[in-house]
């Protein structure tokens, strides 16, 4: 997911978030700015984090008026601390109170994501084992937060349901076994794809192996199990780990020798970062 892939997608989802703040119109801004007036307005942290999503900041403003300015002073995935001064908008007043708050959900919740992401991502480095987001995102929101991911120093998983192929315990069930699972997908899915499985024991990883699985997801085990399964492994798959992964607790995971750790705490549990836009005056 870069900044291109993301903007061309983002504009439908914007004007929504934009029709959910304002029905009909912004009647606080209306009734003390009626008319045109050029103003300007700063973004300023008010947190230590990184910052992701300044392009999406921006159109926010862009989508309520074309002529809105901007000036920035930081770039996506550079690291801001309290009362650093981002950037400067500058436009119709009335645009910059309406735009405000949509703009800095934006913003705080990308860079948010992109702080914590960081911080996961340090405690993997000298390792061989990349750091994975999910599909746990707010709903019209993947396209942002798995971006902010990437910002972040992480790795984006499938994108979503018709981006690959991933069989998990209920697709298990369905199917009655690992072994008709894999089958089942090998004869459905382009042969260009490839097929990750699940996995919650050593038993039924052995099963996912022979049944010719590309990659195995050690979902929910121990430590101890992950470490024997790697070495049953030995290159026949990939290996991803998974389970409730957090800041917290990932270096329990970081010598298992795994290809791959999943988080859906990237996204479902990154707080905002603390962002102000400030000093909003007539020029």
């Amino acid at each position: 997911m870069n900044s291109i892939t993301m903007l061309l997608n983002a504009d439908e989802l914007i004007l929504s978030a934009l029709k959910e703040d304002i029905t009909s119109e912004d009647i606080t801004t209306n009734s003390v700015m009626p008319e045109y007036k050029l103003g300007q307005v700063e973004l300023i942290a008010k947190q230590e984090g990184i910052i992701a999503g300044l392009d999406v900041f921006k159109r926010v403003f862009e989508l309520l008026d074309k002529n809105t300015t901007f000036e920035f002073y930081f770039k996506d995935g550079d690291k801001v601390k309290p009362k650093d001064l981002i950037g400067i908008v500058k436009g119709d007043i009335r645009v910059l109170l309406s735009g405000e708050r949509t703009a800095l959900n934006y913003l705080q919740r990308m860079s948010g994501i992109a702080t914590y992401t960081k911080e996961v991502a340090s405690l993997l480095e000298g390792t061989k084992t990349k750091l994975l987001d999910t599909r746990k995102t707010t709903p019209n929101m993947r396209i942002f937060e798995k971006y902010a991911v990437k910002v972040g120093g992480g790795n984006n998983h499938r994108y979503n349901l018709s981006d690959g192929i991933l069989l998990k315990d209920n697709h298990i069930g369905a199917a009655g076994s690992i072994t008709n699972a894999v089958k089942m997908a090998k004869e459905y899915a382009p042969f260009v794809r490839k097929i990750e499985i699940e996995v919650e024991n050593l038993a039924m990883l052995k099963e996912a192996l022979e049944a010719g699985a590309d990659i195995v997801m050690l979902d929910n085990m121990s430590p101890e199990d992950m470490k024997k399964a790697v070495e049953m492994v030995k290159g026949k798959a990939q290996t991803e780990c998974s389970g409730n992964v957090t800041r917290e607790n990932i270096k329990r995971l970081t010598d298992i020798g795994v290809d791959f750790i999943s988080s859906g705490a990237l996204t479902h549990s990154a707080p905002i970062l603390d962002l102000s836009l400030k000093n909003l005056h007539a020029i």
